[in-house]
């Protein structure tokens, strides 16, 4: 009698762009309610939901490996042990897809919240989980998370989950740390500001050859949702209108384009391309390919 299995497969998943590979990692997943979403009807939201068989806000939590010019980069550390059992699990699946933390020498941050910066160290002993890593993020993105008085204007959660822990997570890199405005910082890699969310919250354009990745960070969080309403928000964004306008903004610029996306917060392995839809859009999800076709 053989034994029912009874744990998933590692969230791994490889796709080539021109000379680059990309892999995601996946970390786990979130789930939580529709009260956090701002400028929609939550029944409406709910009914998008239902009707995509969707039935509650399941939030994938992902991160991306480089491999480009012989090195590698992660963009985004996923959550460690700050928020739900569900997710944390970065280390274990870069385990399963052969990678030595040790071996990535670049973590690029979108930005400085728990499902994107917690896995950069290990609390509470501080131990470096990336321990040979520079890490790079927006010139805006420390100074805010920094910021006493902005802090003091926070509700006692975002101060703990956000400043704080922000804070805690990023101290042990501080003297490998680099900041930049926009530009390529890494390798076939530009920054793509994309504000709103948080202050530096920044996309990044992979490019090589005739093949382009857009990994839009937290362009949404609820792609049903906010792909069909784009102006809709979450409670959780540092400035609702600026985050709305960098979405529209993205959503013109890859649909036009014809990019293929990924996103932190898309359903793994989170390849897709968006199309647009009068004033809405549609996330078609991209079938499933060989990293070395």
């Amino acid at each position: 009698m053989t034994t029912q299995p009874a744990q998933q497969i590692p969230g791994v998943y490889h796709r080539k762009i021109g000379d680059i590979v990309v892999t995601a990692i996946s970390d786990g997943y979130l789930d939580g309610n529709l009260e956090v979403m701002r400028n929609i009807d939550v029944d409406k939201a709910q009914q998008i939901l239902r009707d995509a068989f969707r039935p509650a806000r399941r939030t994938s939590v992902n991160t991306f490996l480089i491999h480009s010019k012989g090195r590698t980069a992660i963009i985004d550390t996923g959550s460690g042990n700050y928020l739900l059992p569900t997710a944390g699990f970065v280390q274990r699946n870069l385990a399963s897809a052969g990678i030595d933390p040790k071996s990535i020498d670049t973590v690029l941050l979108t930005h400085m919240h728990p499902d994107h910066s917690a896995g950069l160290t290990e609390m509470p002993s501080g131990r470096l989980l990336f321990p040979n890593a520079e890490l790079v993020m927006h010139e805006n993105e420390l100074p805010h998370w920094f910021d006493d008085a902005a802090m003091a204007r926070a509700d006692e959660r975002s101060k703990k989950l956000f400043f704080l822990a922000g804070r805690e997570q990023v101290a042990p890199y501080k003297n490998r740390t680099r900041l930049f405005k926009q530009g390529e910082v890494f390798p076939g890699v530009t920054a793509v500001p994309s504000p709103g969310h948080t202050p530096g919250h920044t996309a990044y354009l992979i490019a090589s050859g005739d093949d382009q990745l857009m990994i839009w960070g937290d362009t949404v969080h609820v792609p049903e949702v906010q792909t069909a309403f784009p102006e809709a928000g979450m409670a959780f964004d540092t400035d609702l209108a600026a985050a709305a306008a960098s979405r529209r903004r993205m959503f013109d610029r890859v649909s036009a384009d014809r990019i293929l996306v990924a996103g932190m917060h898309l359903h793994f392995p989170a390849f897709a391309r968006l199309a647009r839809r009068g004033e809405a859009y549609a996330l078609h999800n991209e079938a499933w390919v060989h990293a070395m076709d």
